[in-house]
């Protein structure tokens, strides 16, 4: 696996292939496994230099595909990657650590996304209005198009979807004729190369996608301040975000930050199905979503029995070896996390809530974690807590419900539990947030449909395919008599 990453992916990409020229930097990122530790391969640690060459090459061509061109090539992609699922999988649990079901998983939403990219490319994304609608207006037509952008599209990436969150950045861009240099974080670069090498291979010239790797401290000021660069596109961290914010300056931003998300429970629940959701929305990945359920506000009248239930389905969540098809969940993205999560439970357990189940660690490996006699005010429920731990706070009425889940800085996505209309309905409206799902995890979604948060989770814009081919375009009228 070493060898062969080194060679075919990460230097394959990083040659760019363009004009024959071969280009490889002295300096090198080691990929290592988080389970094991050994090597998986390595990337090419780009300075300042190397990025700026990328937006010049970027900025000098001029992009011709058709759309039909456009949607050929994604097509391509997605019928490569569905057949490449165990190589592109075992890739994401070498160099991530999670489990090799997630990782499975993942590429199947990657080629979903290269799907609904080539089907949005074939869209006529005008429209047309007439003007003579008021007694002022004239015998003409309005027809909007939308054109990619005038420079080029930064795209920083984070760790916990090595592959999907490339995917959600590069197939916008493909869709629309736009070029992009996107930068993945460096504990998984592998999985960012491997996606454009995917591409490349389907069609897709390379000069539209420049996959960089490096240290952010050295070169994230180039990716955000290039002065070819007309948009930046983020997702991670809410310090990082606010200070792109700060330094982007007169240019687009979209900021797919953090999240805190509650599973609410109401005492009407069918609690089977919601500890089920419990689980899933916590464990699932390792916990490490934006989306995963952060918090369980549970109804006092139904806690003790849905906590019974949590920590049953908690202790039968087999974790360990990522490889073992076996294991529902591997580690956590290295061992700093992992000591993260258990100070910030020996925190509140200090603070008197009670461990049920977990907080063991071993290196990278984080067991499931069940806490209850949880309060707002704790850490591990203020703070993300990005990893597979579940505090669970009680609450006596709706009203109360509703305060805690809007109490944090977030406000990305929940998960609510009840067959009361009235209840879901007040939740929809009054939850401040960017999603609601009713009998879902706060994850849920699917790939072409608009995501995204409010406050510290995000400005209020959305990713998503559709939505992304919006931020990712300029829209021009045209006006003819008619």
């Amino acid at each position: 696996m070493s060898t062969v990453m080194e060679d075919a992916t990460a230097f394959r990409a990083e040659a760019l292939r363009i004009g024959g020229e071969k280009r490889r930097t002295a300096r090198a990122i080691d990929v290592r496994n988080p389970f094991t530790g050994q090597r998986v391969g390595t990337a090419p640690m780009a300075g300042v230099d190397e990025v700026r060459r990328a937006f010049d090459i970027a900025q000098a061509y001029g992009p011709t595909l058709s759309r039909y061109e456009r949607s050929a090539i994604m097509n391509r992609a997605a019928a490569l990657l569905r057949q490449r699922t165990d190589e592109a999988s075992t890739l994401i649990t070498s160099e991530s650590g999670l489990s090799k079901k997630d990782s499975v998983y993942e590429i199947g939403r990657v080629a979903d996304v290269l799907n609904f990219g080539a089907n949005e490319a074939l869209r006529d994304d005008g429209q047309v209005f007439s003007c003579d609608l008021t007694p002022h207006g004239k015998k003409r037509k309005v027809i909007t198009t939308r054109e990619p952008l005038l420079g080029v599209i930064t795209a920083i990436t984070p760790f916990n979807h090595p592959m999907n969150q490339v995917a959600h950045k590069v197939v916008p861009a493909v869709a629309t004729n736009n070029r992009m240099v996107l930068k993945p974080s460096e504990k998984v670069p592998l999985s960012a190369y491997y996606f454009a090498d995917l591409l490349y291979e389907a069609g897709l010239p390379p000069e539209m996608l420049q996959v960089v790797t490096g240290d952010p401290r050295e070169i994230a000021d180039e990716l955000i301040t290039n002065r070819h660069v007309d948009l930046v596109t983020f997702t991670g961290g809410v310090p990082i975000g606010k200070y792109i914010a700060a330094k982007a300056g007169y240019r687009r931003i979209v900021l797919e930050l953090g999240g805190n998300d509650p599973l609410i429970v109401m005492d009407d629940a069918d609690l089977d199905k919601a500890s089920d959701l419990a689980v899933q929305g916590s464990y699932k990945n390792s916990g490490q979503r934006c989306t995963a359920v952060k918090r369980m506000l549970v109804h006092e009248k139904v806690a003790a029995a849905f906590t019974e239930r949590v920590v049953a389905k908690t202790r039968a969540w087999t974790f360990g070896d990522p490889m073992d098809p076996a294991n529902e969940m591997g580690t956590v993205i290295d061992e700093a996390a992992a000591c993260r999560f258990q100070q910030v439970v020996d925190e509140a357990v200090a603070q008197g809530a009670r461990l049920l189940v977990g907080n063991r660690r071993d290196g990278a490996l984080y067991a499931p974690t069940v806490l209850d006699r949880v309060r707002p005010e704790m850490t591990v429920v203020r703070e993300e807590t990005f990893g597979p731990v579940s505090p669970i706070i009680t609450f006596a009425t709706i009203d109360e419900a509703i305060a805690i889940s809007n109490g944090t800085a977030f406000g990305l996505s929940s998960g609510i539990c009840t067959n009361r209309l009235d209840d879901a309905t007040r939740f929809a409206r009054e939850l401040k947030v960017g999603t609601v799902n009713l009998w879902e995890v706060p994850g849920y979604r699917i790939e072409l449909t608009p995501f995204g948060g409010i406050k510290d989770s995000g400005l209020g814009y959305k990713e998503g395919v559709q939505e992304a081919i919006k931020s990712f375009t300029t829209c021009k009228t045209f006006t003819l008599p008619w």
